[in-house]
């Protein structure tokens, strides 16, 4: 009977710790439906999803929303979106709906399109950014008018089975739950609505059910040691291996040889880690009360350009930060009590755009902390950072026995192997005359 029950345990805290992230605790995307008026075979919804994730934002080709009807329900129309199929619609005379498919699947529609067609926070081509990053542009929203449904709050079935893509898997939804109806103000701000019905779905983020290799991988070096240490070999998988270009490859003179697959395939440098992002931490100075550190992140895809990229790093003198160069910074803070962890991110129009592989892959910039005697010391890889995530995904680091030491850091070893052996040799003689 323990044993069954300590598997259960086991099971629901896997369970719940697969979308869970330390760094981001109550990061999520909340879809919310809001039925703003009846019809007479229907309602007519507006569907908003808002990025509540600090760092992790959804890049081109955007965010992919799908559900199964509960009943034969119908979409007469959309504004701000639109559903990739029509399916069958054959039962129709007059009136053909925008979508007769029991699980649609929709998409946002690209900048650029009619007014007509446009809706608020729509029309962004399906990207999103990060709450942290930008809050105004961490929204996106489109409007549906739903046939054969119910015309009241107690003849309404909820749609089931949500799924987001955004842009590939990782998300997981929650089921529709039935909430308060949310306000609204007029433009005056004088007169206040509220919307007939309203239900939210909240979906999380899974590394594990996003990729089975992480995405990313980091490198340190320092100045006060020689030793580079590279990203682990393979860190990515080498399943790319056999398609990878070297840097000097005539290949990379051709036509659309930076042009992405749609299935998204990557292009990678050939290297040993085999991972599209690199981050380096360089230790470059020490201070007596500050250090510097410079930070560069290199693209080794050839097919991608990482637009509103971030970078996050967990290191406990990130509580000192004085300045930061050529990178906005944000702390994250993700418990009150705690803050050992911030946000970096390129400057709108000057580095938030990370170029595919080549000359001009790559950003960086150097932070100065101010050194804490409580907190932080540059002994025993205190200067390298504990976690680092690259787009919301955690990078591989070195494993800490190859970090580079301090040189004296070496010596203490060597004189406790010395003293023990002369200890050894003088107990034998002892015992043994």
């Amino acid at each position: 009977m323990r044993f069954l029950v300590t598997v259960l345990f086991l099971c629901i805290f896997l369970s719940c710790a697969v979308a869970y992230d330390p760094l981001d605790p109550t990061g999520n995307i909340t879809i919310k439906w809001d039925v703003m008026s009846w019809t007479p075979d229907g309602y007519v919804a507006v569907v908003t999803m808002n990025n509540f994730q600090m760092y992790r934002h959804i890049m081109s080709p955007g965010w992919t929303l799908g559900w199964t009807w509960a009943k034969k329900e119908v979409i007469w129309s959309m504004v701000g979106a639109q559903t990739t199929e029509q399916g069958d619609c054959s039962k129709f005379k007059a009136t053909i709906p925008h979508c007769c498919k029991k699980n649609p699947t929709v998409v946002d529609l690209l900048p650029g399109v009619p007014y007509n067609q446009q809706f608020s926070n729509c029309c962004k081509g399906g990207v999103m950014s990060s709450w942290g990053q930008d809050p105004q542009a961490a929204i996106s929203a489109f409007q549906v008018s739903v046939g054969q449904a119910g015309t009241s709050n107690k003849t309404v079935k909820l749609p089931k089975n949500f799924t987001l893509l955004g842009p590939g898997p990782g998300y997981t939804c929650g089921p529709a739950k039935v909430v308060p109806s949310t306000n609204f103000l007029t433009t005056d701000r004088r007169r206040k609505t509220q919307a007939l019905m309203t239900w939210n779905v909240t979906c999380t983020f899974s590394q594990f059910l996003a990729r089975k290799h992480p995405s990313c991988c980091v490198s340190i070096s320092s100045f006060y040691n020689e030793t580079i240490t590279s990203c682990p070999s393979c860190a990515c998988g080498c399943e790319n291996k056999n398609k990878c270009i070297k840097s000097d490859s005539k290949l990379l003179n051709m036509v659309g040889i930076n042009t992405p697959r749609k299935d998204n395939s990557p292009l990678l440098q050939c290297t040993h880690h085999m991972c599209p992002i690199r981050v380096h931490w360089h230790v470059k100075v020490n201070y007596k009360d500050y250090w510097r550190v410079k930070i560069a992140i290199t693209n080794f895809n050839y097919r991608m350009n990482y637009t509103q990229w971030t970078l996050v790093v967990q290191h406990p003198n990130l509580n000192n930060v004085t300045q930061v160069f050529s990178f906005d910074y944000k702390p994250l803070a993700p418990y009150a009590s705690i803050n050992d962890t911030g946000m970096f991110y390129g400057m709108k129009f000057y580095n938030d755009l990370l170029m595919e592989a080549g000359p001009s892959g790559n950003v960086q910039s150097e932070v100065l902390m101010q050194k804490d005697k409580y907190t932080f010391s540059l002994k025993q890889g205190w200067a390298f950072p504990r976690k680092v995530y690259f787009n919301g995904e955690e990078c591989m680091l070195p494993p800490p026995d190859a970090y580079p030491s301090l040189e004296n850091s070496a010596h203490p070893s060597r004189v406790s192997i010395s003293t023990l052996f002369s200890f050894g040799l003088l107990v034998f003689v002892v015992m043994w005359g």
